[in-house]
């Protein structure tokens, strides 16, 4: 299976309805021609928390959502990408209750992390502990096991509450490879095409290292992997929030990559009326990368774009999007904080509502997307043309909630009647339909507050002209007829 260069829809397993049945009622209703890419349902696998991400398993689908049949019958109609998080699984999972009963002579005692793999007398030594990439406090969690009333410490990478609720796996242990195994088996029994592995970059733990992304084990790990995936035909998209230079090695060794460099390129683009540094960056980057502007986190910052931005012009950007209504997620490693203090790991909001709203910037953003080399994202909150949901943030407390929102069908067919809405899917009708863009791309020099992007392939060829002044983007096209045409998007 090779990944097809249309577009993609991202959503979670009841954002669209209410659940599977409804997501797939929703597609076929409203979008049967419109994610030709396939679609890519964050975990709907029965989890303890994290709105999915700290799942008990793979094999099941949580039963308020659907169940497998119901993964395939999407799947009958569009390639579905699903998530693996490799790095860890549930404090509520069969195989870590049953270490936390039986300890040592549980029959999954080896697929965690206790501390005595890393330090054999099982002391902790804050040395080690002060070079790593912590994602909380301190990188394990303390249980106590039922049979024998002994503490253990086990990794825990991920999680806010303590002991965490998300538990590290033991990559080099046979169980954890034989587990890998059986969810990649049912992953393929069940029409999956496309895995995500998420947190990938966490998952090789050595001393002396920042634990995260260490070479070259990391690459001997992904290599197993695509290995197992490529015996069902399954490709893997690496998750890696990180320097855009980590990100650039694994798209050299081939695989595919994020570009979490984007959203952030466009949107100071649109605010600050300038192609200039947008340019720099699209002249440069990998083209096997999958591309978004939003999606159920934020809009990166750091620490994927360090050396790429200048700190003084961030926090004014940052300041816009604050002023719209967004939040922001800040870096907790002191590691990865701007000398100047500058801490923004992601700016949370709707895209829409980032560019106040305004139709014409929304559309010259995706279109802007659409062009940029790559598989394009497009995310549920930002395909329905959504606001910030403020509301959601106040009643819950967590600021990711701004920006999702659950849509029942009602609001979806009210959305879909928008007339931004009808835009931008004529403009991903034209990206998914038009064949220069399996063609040869091209940056087109021009002036600083103008964009233009085209793509030719034999006799056909399309450009991109946008005015930043305005957001009046243009496509100017040959149609099958040899006719050149021109396209208000």
């Amino acid at each position: 299976m090779s990944v097809k260069n249309k577009v993609q829809l991202i959503t979670y397993p009841d954002s669209l309805g209410g659940d599977l049945k409804k997501l797939n009622y929703v597609l076929l209703k409203y979008f049967s021609d419109i994610f030709k890419g396939g679609v890519h349902i964050l975990p709907p696998f029965p989890s303890s928390g994290d709105r999915g991400f700290a799942p008990l398993t793979y094999l099941e689908i949580d039963p308020s959502f659907g169940t497998w049949n119901d993964v395939k019958a999407i799947g009958a109609n569009f390639d579905v990408l699903l998530d693996l998080m490799v790095n860890h699984i549930s404090r509520q999972s069969e195989y870590f209750k049953d270490f936390i009963k039986n300890g040592r002579r549980s029959q999954y005692s080896d697929f965690f992390i206790t501390v005595d793999k890393l330090w054999p007398e099982g002391r902790t030594v804050q040395e080690d502990i002060d070079k790593m990439f912590l994602r909380r406090p301190l990188p394990y969690s303390t249980f106590k096991i039922e049979e024998t009333g002994e503490e253990e410490k086990v990794w825990t990478t991920f999680g806010k509450t303590d002991p965490s609720e998300q538990i590290d796996l033991d990559i080099n242990s046979e169980g954890v490879k034989e587990l890998f195994t059986t969810f990649f088996e049912n992953f393929s029994r069940n029409s999956v095409k496309i895995v995500r592995l998420d947190a990938v970059g966490y998952v090789i733990k050595k001393l002396g290292t920042s634990c995260f992304f260490v070479e070259p084990e990391i690459y001997e790990f992904l290599e197993w992997i695509k290995k197992l995936a490529d015996s069902f035909d399954i490709e893997l998209l690496p998750e890696v929030h990180a320097h855009y230079s980590i990100q650039y090695k694994l798209a050299e060794r081939g695989y595919w990559i994020y570009d979490f460099i984007l959203p952030y390129k466009i949107l100071d683009t649109l605010v600050n009326k300038s192609s200039q540094r947008l340019y720099e960056y699209l002249k440069n980057r990998p083209s096997n990368q999958f591309t978004m502007l939003d999606c159920h986190d934020g809009i990166p910052v750091k620490p994927d774009l360090d050396d790429l931005i200048d700190t003084d012009e961030a926090r004014k950007l940052v300041d816009v999007c604050l002023e719209r209504g967004s939040n922001l997620s800040l870096i907790l490693s002191g590691e990865h904080k701007s000398k100047d203090g500058f801490d923004v790991h992601q700016i949370r909001g709707s895209y829409y509502s980032v560019l106040n709203c305004d139709d014409d910037a929304y559309i010259a953003a995706r279109a802007i997307q659409f062009f940029t080399p790559g598989i394009p994202q497009v995310y549920y909150v930002g395909l329905l043309a959504g606001k910030n949901d403020l509301e959601a943030v106040r009643k819950t407390g967590e600021g990711r909630e701004i920006n999702r929102h659950n849509f029942s069908i009602e609001e979806i067919e009210e959305a879909y009647r928008k007339n931004v809405v009808q835009r931008l899917l004529k403009l991903i009708r034209f990206r998914n339909e038009y064949a220069a863009f399996d063609g040869e791309f091209k940056v087109v020099d021009s002036a600083r507050d103008q964009i233009c992007l085209s793509w030719n392939k034999e006799d056909k060829y399309c450009t991109l002209n946008i005015d930043l002044n305005t957001y009046k983007a243009i496509i100017v096209f040959i149609n099958d007829d040899g006719e050149k045409l021109q396209y208000l998007v």
